[in-house]
């Protein structure tokens, strides 16, 4: 049997990401069991004793402890609170664990802002890595010298994996059912829980809110000057000149603020504005594409499918079901 380790660290985790990925992998057990007559999956949860309010009740699981276990063939970090300080001492310990487990022979996998444990082994430096794209610029600040993939559903490497937001982790779980299993076994589990498979991006979900979080209040000005002027062409030196700062220190005090560079902070701003009247009004793409400054329709689409994963009226068709076309 292949033993998986649900790691839980010291702090809060998400209850739905662990159970529904156990239910996953227990699914795959239920169709092995009839396909060959006995499961697979030999599942603990393991690490930290959780006791966290959960509304107005109270949730309690408590782990085996990892010292006192065989090494794993697969480890699964679960999302967390990104309040979770997973440099202190007790997460340490579990961070050290995982790297012993890998050197072993472990794989390692996190799902969701599992990431920032994972990542706090070290072992994501200079790999491929991705999380909720609500996290990803907090990831990219906390540990850089990660290659930062936010709009990856998943990603591989080395036998190190990462998983973006929410459900979408559990696409992740497929994957490895597949991969240990069997395409059918991945199958069956997917439809027992209802799971889209083969997903590839999280571009369709996320929601670009501006990178507001820093000190730098001149960025800052100029970042609402885009948002409050989505309509008109804006350009980098129009912007350097405009807000009094030479251009070389623009781009780079720009980029280190928001994590995208001015054109790209300009396209994203555009976009989301553009997504936003798609899922809520009733006019033709040209009209939203001329409202958001753009004259040229075919790079209006390209850009639009590049940020959102869709077409302008494929984007409309899923999120705005009063209007087609």
């Amino acid at each position: 049997m292949k033993k998986v380790y649900f790691l839980l660290p010291h702090g809060s985790i998400k209850p739905s990401l662990l159970f529904l990925a156990i239910d996953m992998f227990e699914m795959a057990n239920e169709y092995l069991l009839k396909q060959q007559g006995k499961p697979f999956y030999d599942i603990k949860i393991v690490g930290e004793n959780v006791s966290q309010h959960l509304w107005d009740s109270q949730l309690l699981v408590q782990a085996q402890e990892v010292s006192q276990l065989p090494c794993p063939d697969l480890v699964i970090i679960p999302g967390g609170s990104v309040r979770n300080d997973y440099s202190q001492q007790k997460n340490k310990a579990l961070a050290q664990w995982m790297i012993e487990q890998y050197k072993e022979g472990a794989e390692l996998a996190s799902l969701c802002t599992g990431a920032f444990l994972l990542a706090a082994t070290g072992l994501l430096n200079n790999m491929e890595c991705t999380t909720h794209w609500q996290m990803t610029h907090m990831l990219a600040e906390r540990h850089p010298a990660i290659k930062l993939c936010s709009d990856k559903i998943i990603t591989e490497s080395k036998g190190i994996y990462t998983a973006s937001g929410a459900v979408s982790s559990m696409n992740l779980i497929l994957h490895l059912i597949e991969k240990y299993s069997g395409r059918q076994a991945a199958i069956y589990a997917a439809k027992m829980m209802h799971i889209d498979m083969d997903r590839t991006s999280q571009s369709v979900f996320a929601i670009f809110e501006g990178q507001k979080d820093h000190d730098d209040e001149a960025i800052k000005k100029v970042q609402s000057f885009i948002e409050k002027n989505i309509d008109d062409k804006i350009t980098v030196d129009y912007l350097a000149e405009k807000f009094s700062i030479p251009k070389r220190s623009f781009l780079r005090r720009f980029k280190n603020a928001t994590h995208n560079s001015p054109i790209e902070y300009i396209q994203r701003t555009k976009i989301e504005a553009a997504k936003r009247k798609l899922e809520t009004n009733r006019k033709s793409v040209n009209e939203i594409m001329y409202e958001v400054g753009y004259a040229d329709i075919k790079a209006f689409r390209n850009i639009f499918k590049k940020i959102s994963g869709l077409s302008p009226i494929e984007y409309r068709k899923k999120y705005n079901k009063d209007v087609i076309g």
